[in-house]
């Protein structure tokens, strides 16, 4: 009785170790530097909750609240920038009680298809219309303690649709972003969204062999992308 106590004991002991190493962290409103049809008002929001949500899923993050994160950047206007200076940081980290924030940004977008035969009647749509949407998000990790960042990834992704598909639209899925939940750009939005979660439950909580799984990613985004362009 006494060993099956004492190994219970150890085994809160060593949960309580990691829940209370589990980062704290807060989700920044993200901010778009492309011409996305799709980026309209309030999807910086959406996608940063989307974020929070990911990073909860893990079991790894503790997650500050959005209301608490609002009243702070109302004051310091960091809502539209998802840019932190080193003393706005530190107050923030103060206030929140975030050791770190996160900012995002949507790098790149392009979306192209080949048209087929479509039909719509009262918002019933049936086509044959394909279409890839590629998407790339910027990811930034600050500590809020001394501005500096600490962590920096780009995430890309790549989704395609089916060929005959039949979809029904009738507005308000939920959010600015409803319309687009069965979409290619709506998969590569949570594709890059989950992959950039790994990349941080990876680097600022596991921090074992998968981090070199992910430079060995970040080597072939950028052998890639070197093959994408011509240097004179």
């Amino acid at each position: 009785m006494k060993k099956i106590l004492f190994t219970l004991t150890l085994t809160l002991l060593a949960n309580y170790a990691i829940a209370k190493n589990r980062p704290v962290v807060a989700v920044i409103e993200f901010k778009n530097e492309t011409s996305a049809p799709w980026w309209q008002n309030g999807v910086g929001r959406e996608l940063s909750d989307m974020l929070s949500n990911e990073l909860l899923g893990t079991g790894v993050f503790k997650v500050v609240e959005r209301k608490k994160l609002d009243s702070v950047l109302s004051e310091q206007d960091l809502g539209a920038s998802g840019r932190v200076s080193r003393r706005t940081a530190a107050k923030m980290g103060k206030i929140t009680g975030a050791q770190y924030l996160i900012t995002g940004s949507v790098s790149s977008f392009e979306e192209s298809g080949s048209k087929g035969g479509r039909f719509s009647f009262k918002g019933i749509s049936i086509g044959g219309k394909k279409k890839t949407a590629s998407l790339g998000i910027d990811i930034r990790v600050i500590n809020a303690t001394t501005g500096e960042v600490e962590y920096a990834r780009t995430v890309e992704a790549t989704a395609k649709s089916g060929g005959l598909s039949v979809g029904l639209y009738r507005g308000g899925f939920g959010g600015a972003l409803g319309g687009e939940k069965k979409t290619p750009v709506g998969k590569a939005i949570r594709a890059v969204l989950i992959e950039a979660t790994d990349y941080l439950a990876c680097v600022m909580y596991d921090q074992d062999s998968c981090i070199g799984e992910y430079r060995q990613k970040e080597r072939s985004r950028r052998s890639k992308t070197r093959k994408a362009i011509r240097l004179d």
